[in-house]
This record gives C-alpha cells, structure tokens and sequence, in this order.
C-alpha cells in the first residue's frame, strides 16, 4: 500500500463513490455521479498532455461545476449545495495556482485531495438519503 499515491487512492474512492450513486441513487444522484465520472477521466488526462495540465484543469473543473449547478436548480438537493461549495473552492485553488503560476506543492495537493473527497463524501450521503426516503416511501405506499 505504501506504494500507491494518495491521488490514486481519492481516484479510486471518487469512482467508487460515483458508482454507488449510480446504482442507489435518485435522478440527482445519478446525474451528479455521471459527471463525477466523467471528471475523473478527463483529470486523468493530464498523463497524455503533461504541459498542459493546468488549463485542463480548471477547464474540467469549470465545466463540471456549471453541469452540477444546472443539476443543483434542477433537483434542488440539499447535498448539492455542498458539493457547489467544494466545487468553487476546487476552482478557486485551481485558479489561483493557474493565474500566479505557482507550481503545485504540498498545499496544492492536500487542499485538492481534502476537497474532492468532500465532494464525493456529499455525494454519498445524499445517495443514502434519497435511497433510504425511496425505501421508506415503498414501505407506506398502500398496496394496489
């Protein structure tokens, strides 16, 4: 374990947690959790274009914070207000270290490692709440 990268570890957890939305989750749920996916890979491209990591970035994470904002007005979830908020901070960072030109350091790392597991942690906990209000909805359904 000690030779695997704690950003490898939150990629592993994040797509995880993405697909426990996608299987247990609400239309908010799923919808949030495609676009986590998809953020993920298209992070994942900074292997195949190392100079241009940073635009990738924060363009990714631009992107991926609009789509959760529509899916935010649309569902009204509670969660997804967390998860906006971790989003901005996220761009914010990625912003700040784009603009001053700052190359990444340990800072970098651990606010964006800190920010995207709550991100995925929001995403969970709104998939458990819009399951367990769907079981419980079964329960006092009457039967037809």
């Amino acid at each position: 374990m000690p030779n695997v990268p704690v950003g490898t570890l939150i990629d592993i957890f994040s797509v995880l947690g993405a697909f426990f939305a996608v299987w247990k989750g609400g239309v908010a749920e799923r919808s949030a959790a495609i676009v986590v996916i998809a953020n993920v890979l298209i992070g994942q491209t900074e292997w195949f274009a190392p100079g241009s990591g940073g635009l990738i970035r924060i363009i990714n994470d631009g992107i991926t914070a609009l789509v959760l904002l529509v899916i935010t007005v649309r569902y009204a979830a509670l969660w997804m207000g967390g998860v906006m908020l971790f989003f901005a901070a996220q761009f914010s960072m990625h912003s700040y270290y784009l603009v001053t030109e700052r190359p990444n350091d340990y800072w970098h790392a651990l606010i964006n490692n800190v920010d995207f597991s709550g991100i995925i942690w929001c995403l969970i906990i709104g998939t458990l709440v819009a399951w367990r209000a769907r079981s419980r909805r079964r329960r006092v359904a009457p039967a037809t």
